[in-house]
């Protein structure tokens, strides 16, 4: 099961200000007076080894971060707490970096913050994009398939290695984008800078580990591009049936409303069609998905990585019991087993003062559930009946679904 618990932050004892300097490839050459001033008054500086070579020596103790990072973090700060401490980080450290995750650990307030030229500005002015243009995702620590490749956009790839760019190409070339021009930057800003130019189809270029990826995203002839607006063609989503129909997604996900930043309970999510279209309205978004099933709950997973959000956190478990450990939702979708006692009980339970619950039903018996609670919380109900065409003998007719009463409404 993945692991959906909320983080506790953690505030060591400090009694300095811990300075976060951003460094280019370019080394101590390339930091203003600010940045420089501040790495010869630190007692320690803490850094990868590749940034810590770009110093001069110096009378400061030099900390290279051991791996994996973050765990290593709180207690290193708070073996080092009430020393001058600088953190080197590279470029922006605010973009993507460790400057984040510090002001997540300690507050703004124990920061002081001097940056960089980021990769991406670098990488921009090399390109002639405007950085307002660009799309920015970071593959390091996450999944390549977190790229989620929309057409007639430019998106800039944060790297985490040499072997990223050939793995771009390869995602490109399974979602029907190998026409898409790439461009491979390396060292952007040093005196090693190299550019290498490119096809997703036909990419072999070998660059080096510190590189920035730019894409100007192309489909493929006949590909028809998948957009971020719910109510994706219901082929896109490998089910066994157990699949929210388009028509009935849109509305579903038009009634969750979702916002960024929040969390969504999918519950008895089937193919997790309602929690994967939750998740790329926006990249801030959160879900989590839970399936009964076992074969359902691997389906999930493998729905939302093809569709572009692999960080879906899929519980594999029967609800309401399933539900105890999580994190409490902004908003929760009943798609299955609204019919089972304590289910909608659990969710109402769950959310929060202005937390929404929507819920679907196909059979008379979860139809009554939700019009019992509907009479006793409130809320609004809405019946939804859709019909496809289809041929009828030599004929083309109506052939309608079956209806779904749905019902949305908000804790106050």
């Amino acid at each position: 099961m993945s692991d959906v618990r909320a983080a506790v932050d953690y505030r060591p004892p400090l009694v300095a200000t811990i300075t976060v300097v951003g460094i280019g490839a370019d080394g101590w050459d390339g930091l203003g007076a600010a940045a420089r001033s501040a790495l010869a008054d630190a007692e320690v500086v803490l850094g990868s080894t590749r940034q810590l070579a770009l110093l001069p020596a110096a009378g400061a103790l030099h900390v290279a971060w051991p791996s994996p990072l973050l765990p290593a973090i709180e207690p290193l700060l708070a073996e080092h707490a009430g020393r001058r401490v600088c953190v080197l980080a590279s470029g922006d450290p605010m973009l993507f970096g460790i400057g984040g995750t510090l002001v997540r650990l300690l507050g703004a307030e124990s920061l002081r913050v001097v940056p960089h030229p980021s990769s991406v500005s670098l990488a921009c002015a090399r390109l002639g994009w405007p950085v307002e243009d660009v799309d920015v995702v970071s593959l390091v620590g996450r999944p390549v398939e977190s790229l989620l490749v929309l057409p007639n956009r430019r998106v800039l790839v944060l790297s985490a290695g040499a072997d990223t760019p050939d793995r771009v190409a390869e995602l490109l070339r399974s979602r029907g984008f190998g026409p898409t021009p790439m461009t491979v930057l390396t060292e952007l800003g040093g005196p090693g800078e190299r550019r290498y130019d490119g096809a997703a189809a036909t990419w072999s270029a070998q660059a080096g580990a510190l590189n920035v990826i730019a894409l100007d995203c192309r489909a493929a002839p006949g590909v028809t591009p998948l957009g971020r607006t719910p109510g994706l063609p219901d082929g896109a989503y490998d089910h066994d049936g157990q699949l929210t129909k388009r028509e009935v997604r849109a509305v579903t996900l038009a009634a969750l409303a979702p916002l960024p930043g929040q969390l969504l309970w999918d519950v008895g999510a089937g193919s997790g069609s309602v929690a994967i279209e939750w998740l790329r309205t926006h990249p801030t978004c959160r879900a989590v998905a839970v399936e009964s099933r076992a074969e359902r709950a691997t389906r999930i997973s493998r729905n939302a990585a093809a569709l572009g959000v692999p960080g879906l956190a899929v519980v594999h478990g029967r609800a309401p019991e399933a539900l105890a450990d999580l994190p409490r939702p902004d908003t929760v979708f009943v798609g299955g087993g609204v019919s089972t006692d304590g289910v909608l009980a659990a969710c109402w339970e769950a959310l929060g003062e202005g937390g929404r619950l929507v819920a679907n039903a196909v059979t008379l018996e979860s139809e009554a559930v939700l019009t019992r609670w509907q009479a006793g919380v409130g809320g609004s109900l809405t019946r939804i009946e859709v019909s496809r065409a289809a041929p009828v003998g030599g004929f083309t007719g109506w052939k309608p679904m079956m209806p779904v009463t749905q019902w949305e409404v908000v804790r106050t």
